[in-house]
């Protein structure tokens, strides 16, 4: 009997600790899930962005390609319907794309003056997609100036001739810059602003010997499979190499990432993870894309989901669903966006009453795309938008505006103010540049849709 009850307490001993390890194996995979979750919504908008400019600065043969680092491509023309190779275009201000290598040195950007009915912004962006900083007429003025971009490993005081040094935490940005254009009869007035945007190395802008170049870099290239699996690790780990030192405020989250193998430079290989881990991970991978496609479904607007990273205060799955909707869009104090979708069999219209135009500070216009493609309506008369630059507008006696949106003519005394529709399904996108205060604080609304009258 006796060694019948010391086998009992003995066996008691070993099932108990069998349990105390499942459990504990439990709770690290569930604490492994939650980790991986948290980090696949962090990642998703550096690695959407990685997306978009490992093509336009390391791959020649990418149609996208601006020439590499450190230099402008530039657009000036006008996009038609027959135009499909981007989304939802616009005519409002052609594009001025680069990206910079901070690693050697800064770079220095230099604008030209403009005359003040000519708007252009230039928008810069990290790898983490925050709007670190704009140079242009709302940010800097109307005047000729040089700024220099610096890394996150640059110090020192600023240089003689440089206006003003703007900071970034990661020492890849970019530069998305933006021209207005008046029409087509203005695409020359607007390549010869861009012909004077520069880009140029510190050194080579004081006349000083070049920077030591900074070490070749091998980039992976993009594949969605991977971007969406657990191996978003080994995008998110080659992207923080670039962001060192890591800033104060995610000290804290690194550690928690670093235990499920998120590290900067640190190797990934998914086939020399621990399979529990792995397993765990791709739950976590599961879990974050369920909550963003949930949250994507409630985020009707892009306002406010573009920012610096002090406006976007730790709030990662907003700068997510930023990405998901639309990479680089302008912080709202740049650019405020609206719109919605109407039916064009349906002849409707849009009235602002007077002294309730879209609140302007530079201008604002309204695009009409077809869905689902989200392209420029092929139509009778060519107009594709229309805004406070169009020609030939007529308001009403109260200086009231009413823009008429249908596939049919709203007739001669109203075909100035139409904007040709599809005979289905359409999307109006407002843009308004330079927003009064009252849009940035919603006090201000686009007005609804009608049936016209």
């Amino acid at each position: 009997m006796k060694h019948l009850a010391t086998f009992l307490l003995a066996a008691g001993a070993l099932l108990f600790a069998a349990i105390t390890v499942a459990q504990a194996q439990q709770t690290q995979q569930d604490e492994t899930r939650l980790i991986a979750k948290d980090a696949y919504v962090y990642a998703f908008a550096p690695i959407a962005n990685y997306q978009t400019w490992v093509k336009q600065a390391t791959e020649p043969n990418a149609p996208e390609y601006v020439g590499g680092f450190n230099v402008f491509r530039h657009y000036a023309q006008t996009f038609t319907p027959d135009n499909k190779d981007v989304v939802t275009p616009n005519n409002d201000t052609p594009y001025s794309w680069a990206w910079l290598d901070l690693r050697a040195e800064p770079i220095v950007l230099t604008v030209p003056k403009v005359p003040e009915d000519r708007y252009y912004v230039m928008q810069l962006i990290d790898l983490f997609t925050y709007n670190f900083g704009y140079v242009g007429v709302r940010a800097t003025g109307f005047d000729a100036g040089s700024y220099m971009i610096a890394g996150p490993n640059w110090s020192g005081e600023k240089p003689e001739g440089i206006k003003q040094v703007i900071p970034a935490e990661t020492d890849i940005v970019g530069i998305l810059g933006r021209t207005s254009l008046n029409g087509p009869e203005d695409v020359e007035n607007v390549k010869a602003i861009q012909a004077q945007y520069k880009l140029q190395p510190l050194s080579a802008f004081l006349g000083k010997a070049a920077a030591p170049a900074a070490p070749a870099i091998q980039f992976p290239p993009y594949d969605k499979t991977k971007a969406t699996s657990h191996d978003f690790i080994g995008y998110i780990n080659f992207l923080l190499q670039f962001a060192q030192p890591t800033v104060p405020a995610e000290k804290d989250l690194m550690e928690r990432f670093a235990k499920i193998g998120i590290g900067a430079g640190k190797e990934w290989d998914a086939k020399k993870a621990d399979p529990a881990l792995l397993a765990a991970i791709d739950e976590g991978v599961a879990d974050a894309q369920a909550q963003m496609a949930e949250t994507a479904k409630k985020t009707l607007s892009s306002n406010g989901l573009f920012g610096t990273r002090e406006f976007m205060h730790g709030d990662y799955m907003t700068r997510a669903m930023g990405a998901e909707k639309g990479l680089y869009g302008n912080s709202i104090e740049e650019a405020w966006y609206g719109g919605f979708v109407g039916d064009g069999a349906k002849p409707s219209q849009l009235h602002f009453k007077a002294g309730e135009l879209p609140p302007a500070r530079f201008f604002w216009s309204l695009t009409l795309y077809t869905l689902p493609d989200r392209f420029l309506f092929a139509n009778p008369i060519n107009r594709y938008s229309i805004g406070d630059r169009s020609k030939g507008l007529v308001f009403g006696a109260d200086k009231s505006l009413t823009i008429y949106l249908g596939h049919e003519s709203p007739g001669p005394d109203k075909e100035a103010n139409w904007l040709p529709t599809p005979e289905g399904k359409y999307s109006l996108v407002a843009r308004i540049y330079g927003p009064e205060p009252k849009a940035i604080d919603g006090s201000w609304k686009l007005p609804v849709l009608e049936p016209s009258k």
